[in-house]
């Protein structure tokens, strides 16, 4: 019989329930054979990129391609149905036409399928009757034959860890602790893409698409009784049953933070929603208000959620309120005109900019001087000469004031590149990796696109690498630090 979701209570969650629905997962996340339906000779069919794609990533499991034609595909062996094939296959990618989905499933249940993706779409994303009863034809034959669906029109998992890249021509990224859970395949791919240059290393993903078998709460289930993922975000059009939607998202937000993007807000972006994916939209204030009362994190766009996912990867064990924000600017040239608009945007967005003790700002006029510098809150650094000693020293003496709770550090390649040589700037990146190392209080880097984009990129990766989260602006910075504040401050109210 199909298995039913598993609607377990996370905080309740005990460790025998919790492995049960790891265990349930296992061959969807961590399969041990894949088969991919709709396999031909033709490279540029999406089920041939596909097999490709995962052999070339170097999935250690068993493969097989599947067409009627029979043949050989890359060396494979080519089954003219999923009978044919000699064991149980975990997990089948299925790119064939709508018309023949009903009898493969017939092939699933003889073959003893744990879980079915279907890239294949024109289901009740079409929005008339025959799609929607083609659906429930097909939940209908999963809960015979015993296996699970994901989709359909979706791209399915990401998993890393297993070797499984994401779609035809994907790429499986560095593994780490963020999950993340898509009903669009295209979001989800922006995800990756920016993960893989951002330095955001996902633990599992997923496109569900229409989710009429496994939606949005089973995964978000799932995710929260991984013990490998630390945060996860979401995107999500709509949903098939809100109460257990919000109730999963309650439970969840107590152990795990949940970053939400709630898109299809407007009349123009609901329909857009029902014709991509057949999902039905709430007004903007009824979503806004239920995740707040949930405790899950709402963004506005793929860069936010990427942002938000970024900075609770990098500073997961932060547990500041965000009410102390040191704003540092000025490694070169003159940074009071930057320094004064970036604490305008920090504020704006809610961030406490509070001025430094007379201790401090003592310390910091003793070592750069009165005259041309700012001391109080934000801080200008130009009279250091550029030196990274004293820019060291200097910030020690920030991060020692006990009103600071973390630091936001904006720095200009292009510009530190027209008065100082490369390895000046290597060594700034140094300073600022040796303090995250040797004392408690974050440190977020503000590096904005410019002239001299290799250098910057190399210097933003060796930063992300030694857990120093980067932001192309101070806005970003800024709304990226009152999400994870946020959290905080939900977290400090249920005592946890």
């Amino acid at each position: 019989m199909h298995r039913p979701a598993f609607s377990v209570k996370i905080t309740q969650m005990t460790e025998l329930p919790q492995k049960k629905l790891l265990q349930e997962f296992e061959p969807i996340f961590y399969p041990k054979s894949i088969a991919v339906v709709g396999v031909s000779q033709n490279m540029l069919k999406p089920g041939s990129f596909w097999f490709k794609t995962i052999v070339d990533a170097g999935f250690d499991g068993n493969i097989y391609p599947v067409n009627p034609r029979g043949g050989e595909f890359l060396g494979f062996r080519v089954y003219r149905s999923l009978r044919e094939i000699p064991e149980p296959v975990d997990y089948v990618i299925v790119s064939i036409p709508r018309e023949s989905v009903p009898s493969l499933l017939d092939d699933c249940a003889a073959n003893k399928v744990k879980a079915v993706h279907f890239f294949t779409a024109g289901f009740s994303e079409l929005g008339d009757s025959s799609g929607h009863k083609l659906e429930e034809e097909l939940v209908e034959k999963a809960r015979e034959g015993g296996f699970r669906i994901i989709g359909p029109n979706c791209i399915g998992i990401y998993s890393p860890e297993s070797k499984v890249p994401y779609g035809p021509g994907g790429k499986a990224g560095k593994v780490g602790s963020v999950g993340f859970i898509s009903q669009s395949g295209g979001i989800g791919e922006k995800l990756i893409e920016l993960g893989i240059a951002r330095g955001i290393n996902y633990s599992k993903g997923i496109s569900f698409g229409n989710g009429i078998d496994l939606d949005s709460p089973d995964f978000m289930e799932y995710m929260a009784a991984d013990p490998k993922i630390s945060v996860i975000g979401a995107y999500l059009e709509g949903t098939r049953n809100g109460r257990r939607l919000f109730n999963t998202m309650k439970a969840i937000a107590r152990v795990k933070p949940l970053i939400v993007w709630k898109a299809g807000r407007t009349d123009v972006g609901a329909a857009a929603a029902m014709s991509h994916t057949g999902s039905l939209a709430s007004s903007p204030a009824f979503w806004s208000a239920a995740l707040k009362q949930c405790g899950a994190i709402e963004v506005h766009g793929v860069e936010e959620l990427a942002d938000t996912l970024l900075i609770f990867q990098q500073l997961k064990h932060y547990k500041g309120s965000g009410n102390g924000v040191a704003v540092v600017g000025g490694m070169a040239d003159g940074g009071g005109g930057i320094s004064v608009s970036a604490s305008d945007a920090c504020a704006e967005l809610g961030l406490n900019i509070p001025p430094l003790t007379t201790r401090t700002r003592q310390g910091l006029t003793n070592l750069l001087g009165q005259v041309g510098s700012i001391l109080r809150n934000p801080v200008d650094v130009s009279q250091s000469g550029s030196n990274p000693s004293i820019i060291k020293e200097a910030l020690k003496l920030i991060f020692a004031d006990p009103s600071i709770d973390l630091a936001i550090i904006q720095i200009d390649t292009g510009v530190l590149l027209k008065y100082l040589p490369w390895e000046a700037l290597q060594a700034l990146n140094t300073v600022f990796t040796d303090l995250r190392s040797s004392q408690d209080k974050p440190i977020v880097i503000v590096s904005p696109p410019g002239v001299a984009e290799a250098e910057r990129l190399e210097m933003e990766q060796a930063l992300t690498q030694a857990s120093i989260p980067v932001f192309p602006t101070m806005e970003r910075a800024a709304k990226a630090i009152m999400n994870l504040s946020q959290y905080s401050h939900f977290q400090t109210t249920l005592g946890n």
